[in-house]
């Protein structure tokens, strides 16, 4: 059966996997860790469903298990990454909102980086590792759906929905209290808020706003997916009794191969797999709205498209690379 959405989603997601990493070096240097988590995870994701979009493209044949085992792990763990991330963002925005003391010193940018990392990555790692092993919610290793690629099949039992589903949905209203409390500390100290930016060289006050947009957004979209995924898991589908982990994981190796046709057949099972897939060039994209236009997202935009230059000059004859040289000069 003919995707129709393709060619456009891989080349969609391939131009979301380069857009977020443009500003990835200046929010490095400005110590934004719920920020770099955030885009890495977004971009990592984008090249697993890119990658799987082309390989899988007209078949579901199991041609890459290796990959497959790898990526649809990977799944598991992004679920959370994104919501992860944005706490970090919505919590450490709290914490320079509410701070009495507006002098930040590298010891504090330090501790904070450590919490982000335990939160943005040792959450998604936790999940990612939940599925080698026979004590988990997996009912089977993978599913590969045509058109899509390989996919986590978690098995729709009561356990399931501690260990793995929640989760988004947990982190998601965490996250969105930390931004209810970042917006009344905010409305409740904005006199001071020149201060406690001017304090903090890294951050401005347009890219605080920022910040505070993407976070809303994930939060914004995390929280009713993830509630209404719960509702029809429960009612939509059967929720098979827990009769112990020989049940749950008999022929946990198999890998069932899903075509087109059937898939798409169920109206309620290709949305939610078409929305799963799409949310990650949407993140992708809306990140790069926000913080693509920005000063520093220039900056690099012109360095790259100038090393970009400088390398096409180098194969180039030489009237073409001297034009080119031209061209170069005109950015510098």
């Amino acid at each position: 059966m003919t995707d129709p959405t393709y060619p456009a989603f891989p080349v969609i997601t391939l131009i979301g996997f380069v857009a977020v990493l443009i500003p990835l070096p200046w929010h490095f240097q400005a110590w934004n860790s719920g920020t770099c988590l955030y885009m890495i995870w977004t971009a990592l994701s984008s090249l697993v469903l890119f990658v799987n979009s082309v390989i899988w493209q007209d078949n579901a044949e199991n041609v890459a298990p290796i990959w497959c085992d790898i990526s649809s792990r990977f799944m598991v763990g992004f679920a959370v990454a994104l919501p992860a991330a944005s706490l970090c963002i919505n919590r450490r925005l709290y914490l320079l909102t509410s701070v009495q003391s507006v002098t930040i010193t590298r010891e504090d940018k330090r501790r904070a980086v450590i919490t982000d990392l335990c939160i943005g990555l040792g959450i998604p790692v936790i999940q990612m590792l939940l599925p080698p092993h026979p004590d988990t919610a997996l009912g089977h290793r993978f599913n590969i759906y045509e058109g899509i690629g390989c996919y986590p099949f978690t098995f729709n039992t009561t356990l399931a929905y501690p260990l793995v589903v929640v989760w988004p949905l947990v982190i998601g209203l965490i996250s969105s209290g930390y931004c209810f409390l970042t917006l009344r500390t905010f409305l409740q100290r904005r006199v001071d808020f020149s201060s406690i930016t001017s304090a903090n060289s890294a951050l401005t006050v347009n890219r605080y706003f920022r910040l505070m947009a993407i976070a809303m957004t994930d939060v914004v979209i995390t929280v009713p997916i993830s509630a209404v995924g719960i509702y029809l898991g429960l009612t939509a589908s059967v929720v098979s009794p827990w009769r112990g982990w020989a049940d749950a994981h008999f022929d946990y190796s198999k890998v069932e191969l899903v075509p087109a046709v059937l898939w798409r057949a169920n109206r309620l099972n290709e949305v939610s797999l078409e929305l799963t897939r799409w949310s990650t060039p949407f993140s992708a994209f809306v990140f790069f709205i926000f913080f693509g236009f920005a000063l520093e997202a220039r900056k690099h935009y012109r360095m790259m498209y100038v090393v970009a230059l400088k390398a096409i000059a180098h194969v180039l004859p030489a009237p073409l690379s001297a034009a080119v040289t031209r061209c170069v000069r005109l950015f510098h």
